[in-house]
């Protein structure tokens, strides 16, 4: 099922993401783009990812990069 339709971005794709340590919105978009054009699928996105732990999260929190792996792999 698709999540954006914008870009074609399917649920099983943003899990894909979640399990390789994005965890929020926004970082699901810096992956995929998902959210970015319209926003009518962050909510829907939100939902995917719940509130379950997040160890990019818990970098952020200690002040340490969240990041680097997803930019690096860009």
């Amino acid at each position: 099922m698709y999540v954006c339709s914008c870009f074609g971005i399917t649920e099983q794709q943003v899990k894909q993401h979640a399990d390789g340590g994005a965890c929020t919105p926004r970082q699901i978009a810096s992956a995929c783009k998902a959210g970015t054009d319209c926003g009518s699928c962050v909510r829907r996105i939100q939902a995917i990812l719940g509130r379950g732990a997040c160890p990019r999260r818990e970098l952020a929190d200690r002040g340490q990069p969240a990041l680097a792996e997803l930019e690096d792999a860009a």
